[in-house]
């Protein structure tokens, strides 16, 4: 009986299983590929996984074809880059994966209107997310002796080559270590990149159920681990839809870089006076700090990012720096509507935050009152308690904020699991929170930590799946200390599984509240110490991650200890800043530090949706706006 069942889901397998793909995954294992060690294995599957949660399958269908580009031509042998072109298949059923193609022809030509078409003599690299109960022996041999990391719950990749013979036929062959180096890096870069696509309703047919994207061109520095580096830790990559589009090499690029997109102006020396419209807010000038008035201000004709006060600052301006950064500002502030945050209702802009919290009928009450500085003489971390959630939150309606209540209808298999959250709309959804509401812009701080720990960080993820407790360290703390009731919000997150302990460390702790301990959830706990991290580590209990939010890395000589410390123990560490500006100048710390960026700039999903701008540019900046992370 069990033999005929076995042949029974064989047939239905090979009947039904392919969906829009090839089929099952074929019998290779990576551990048969020349010069391949365990720990490159699992930077594999870690890069799998990581582009797996991202969930790309929700909106990617065959048909949106993207053009990959891992570093320069001569990187490569042959002088070519392995499979320029790359479809995610699975998202309307079947096999869940993506495949790598020679060339664009290729991929039109193997692509059907509703599954994968077999071309003779055409060859693709395929990674497939199998169910483990369906993989081959060896394969299951390999994720066990290696302890390999799951895609989701149960799925592993399967990575082959499959080419189709003039029969019909496909024979498989185990991918090279070059083609696997190249899978890594493009996993790496689109899991960061297609969330960014935009859809273009206005391109598409009337008639058409497809969903089609805006142009889009991006390139991203992705970190390669140890075994895979070859001389440079970083390698550029550039993702494109619809392929075809691509940067021109120069040729003082180096090995491990692809030209930036951010050309600068063609006419550096004509300049226009441009005037900030800024309803008269005081603004300060980007060269010799005077401040001026908004209306009387002019900024750059080309990138409209940085303010100055007179033509002549300006000129002195562009030719001491601006010439340099131009283009990348000028990218900044394309993407700004890219950032915004459309899903909330109340006004998004806080230039102002006494007349914004007036607005929302929250000024100077509860947590609200160190978003501004009416309470400034008041130490932080000691603002008065009036009483219970409804004052902390400043009187807010009571469907406005968070209940102290668990979350019902999440647990999977009958066990209780952490809340994985992709973005506020699910947070608002699952809470039942009206989009007028402003939490956001506190929660901000604890979600963001909450983000790093469970979608971030493996370790700290694991952790807490088992029910063990994560021991973060917590640098820098300042408006945090009045917000303890909103970090109560991630004991219910974690829904009865593991337990949070974090120290914040940092020299704005009050004396009097330093070396308290504070259990604001049955699962979070919040100790406070007073000092600079790098004195004080020696007594604190080892951490598991360090945390570091708004830091201002710019300012080096305050972090400098502080870094050097990280270094040396190899903890995974995680900074966020308000804009890319600020994180550019935070990887230039790092690196100079002698720190391996692990964690590329990212957008932070839990960005506060506030946005402000700096007196001396009009560059977007959202508070927690974009996440690093290094030796994760």
């Amino acid at each position: 009986m069990d033999l005929h069942l076995k042949n029974l889901f064989g047939r239905f397998q090979e009947q039904f299983g392919s969906g829009p793909g090839l089929g099952p995954g074929s019998s290779t294992c990576l551990m048969k590929v020349e010069g391949v060690s365990p720990n490159f294995i699992k930077s594999i599957y870690k890069g799998s996984a990581a582009l797996y949660r991202t969930e790309p399958w929700k909106r990617l269908r065959p048909w949106h074809l993207f053009g990959i580009r891992v570093g320069k031509d001569s990187d490569w042998s042959g002088k070519k880059q392995p499979f320029p072109c790359v479809q995610f298949i699975g998202g309307d059923g079947g096999d869940v994966g993506f495949y790598m193609f020679r060339s664009e022809s290729d991929a039109k030509k193997m692509t059907g209107p509703r599954e994968t078409i077999r071309v003779p003599n055409v060859e693709l690299l395929r990674v497939s997310y199998e169910p483990e109960r369906l993989m081959f022996p060896s394969n299951k041999r390999l994720i066990k002796s290696l302890s390999l990391e799951a895609s989701g719950t149960d799925r592993f990749p399967v990575i082959d080559v499959a080419r189709c013979m003039s029969s019909g036929e496909l024979r498989f062959r185990n991918p090279t270590l070059e083609e696997l180096r190249f899978v890594y890096a493009f996993m790496r870069a689109i899991s960061l990149v297609h969330p960014l696509l935009q859809e273009d309703k206005d391109g598409a047919p009337k008639w058409s159920r497809m969903m089609y994207f805006e142009t889009f061109i991006e390139t991203v520095d992705v970190q390669w681990p140890p075994e895979m580096a070859k001389g440079h830790d970083l390698v550029a990559v550039t993702v494109s839809h619809p392929p075809g589009q691509a940067y021109e090499e120069k040729a003082s690029s180096t090995a491990s870089s692809t030209p930036t997109k951010y050309a600068e102006p063609p006419r550096e020396e004509v300049f226009v006076d441009v005037r900030v419209n800024s309803n008269g807010v005081l603004r300060q000038c980007t060269l010799c700090e005077k401040e001026v008035h908004g209306d009387q201000s002019q900024c750059c004709a080309q990138c409209r990012a940085v303010v100055y006060c007179s033509s002549l600052c300006q000129k002195q301006h562009w030719k001491e720096t601006h010439k340099s950064m131009c283009g990348l500002y000028k990218a900044m502030m394309e993407r700004e509507e890219e950032l915004a945050m459309k899903i909330f209702l109340f006004p998004c802009s806080a230039d102002q935050p006494c007349k914004w919290l007036e607005s929302l009928g929250i000024h100077q009450k509860g947590m609200w009152r160190r978003k501004c500085g009416c309470y400034a003489h008041c130490p932080l971390g000691l603002l008065p308690v009036k009483g219970g959630l409804w004052d902390s939150w400043g009187g807010l309606d009571d469907e406005e904020y968070p209940r102290d209540s668990p979350f019902h209808n999440h647990v999977r298999d009958g066990i209780p699991s952490p809340i994985l959250l992709s973005g506020w709309s699910e947070y608002y959804n699952l809470r039942s929170l009206p989009l007028s509401s402003p939490v956001a812009d506190i929660l901000s701080h604890p979600f963001t930590v909450y983000y790093i720990l469970t979608a971030l960080n493996i370790s700290s993820k694991n952790l807490l799946l088992k029910g063990k407790e994560v021991i973060l360290h917590y640098l820098g703390p300042e408006g945090e200390l009045d917000w303890m009731p909103a970090f109560a919000e991630i004991g219910h997150l974690l829904n009865g599984s593991g337990n949070i302990h974090i120290v914040m460390v940092g020299p704005e702790v009050p004396t009097n509240l330093s070396g308290t301990t504070s259990g604001i959830s049955s699962r979070v706990r919040v100790n406070l110490v007073r000092g600079n991290y790098q004195d004080e580590a020696t007594y604190l209990p080892s951490p598991h991650i360090i945390v570091a939010l708004n830091c201002g890395l710019e300012s080096y000589s305050a972090w400098g200890g502080a870094l050097e410390l990280i270094k040396s123990r190899g903890v995974p560490a995680f900074f966020t800043e308000q804009s890319e500006i600020l994180c550019a100048n935070a990887k230039q710390v790092l690196r100079g530090a002698g720190l391996h960026i692990t964690h590329p700039v990212t957008p932070n999903p839990f960005r506060s949706p506030v946005k402000t701008h700096c007196l001396s540019n009009n560059l977007p900046s959202y508070s927690n706006g974009f996440v690093l992370g290094v030796n994760t």
